[in-house]
């Protein structure tokens, strides 16, 4: 379980792709190496992975092939700056949202509008793989690369999601070294899915398509 607040952006250490996997490090500090081992659970980029290693400050990840393809991990180069998240302890704040660190696909960035305190990012999912937008809603959360944000607007027509970013949150995360076209993780609020899913499935039982 996890938060939606990025603890840390690091850059990714070596990358050794082989078929069908993909094994990189993070220089994690020793603040947030705090009882940390391998087996544990660490959010990139808003993906859950499993610690494989830990040597000194270096913390080892290993990503599969269905992770490589549903995420943007397959894009990840030599030191580039992700998003890390620590697994939650039981008794942590929840400053954002309750994640599970599943991605459910990816968005491109559409457009970008910055001035000098604000910044509005909107997100395309296209047509072919926009099936997740039910469950989103205008003023409601969404997870894009693992930081907690509300969805500033919706366009289900264009497929399009928008959100504002204040500066801290340009300073915690790598929003801020995000160009039109980049690829970003998306994980939607679960509590929300399981609503919809469930009046959808109430609704086709009780009012069947007649044949």
């Amino acid at each position: 379980m996890y938060t939606g607040i990025v603890q840390a952006l690091l850059p990714a250490g070596h990358i050794d792709r082989r078929p069908g996997l993909m094994s990189f490090s993070l220089p994690v500090p020793a603040e947030l190496q705090i009882d940390l081992e391998p087996g544990a659970s660490v959010a990139v980029n808003g993906v859950c992975l499993t610690v494989t290693r830990i040597a000194g400050e270096d913390v080892y990840f290993d990503a599969i092939a269905e992770t490589l393809a549903l995420t943007n991990l397959g894009l990840l180069a030599e030191g580039a700056l992700v998003n890390m998240e620590r697994s939650a302890r039981h008794d942590a704040e929840v400053g954002g949202h309750i994640l599970s660190g599943h991605i459910i696909g990816t968005a491109i960035v559409n457009r970008i509008v910055r001035d000098e305190n604000n910044c509005r990012m909107t997100f395309g999912v296209g047509h072919s793989s926009s099936q997740w937008l039910k469950y989103v809603f205008h003023k409601g959360f969404i997870a894009i690369n693992g930081a907690s944000l509300t969805v500033a607007e919706l366009n289900r027509d264009e497929a399009t999601v928008t959100v504002n970013l204040i500066p801290e949150t340009l300073r915690r995360t790598n929003f801020a070294l995000l160009d039109e076209g980049d690829e970003v993780n998306i994980e939607i609020e679960s509590q929300t899915q399981a609503i919809v899913d469930t009046v959808e499935r109430v609704m086709a039982e009780r009012y069947p398509m007649s044949a």
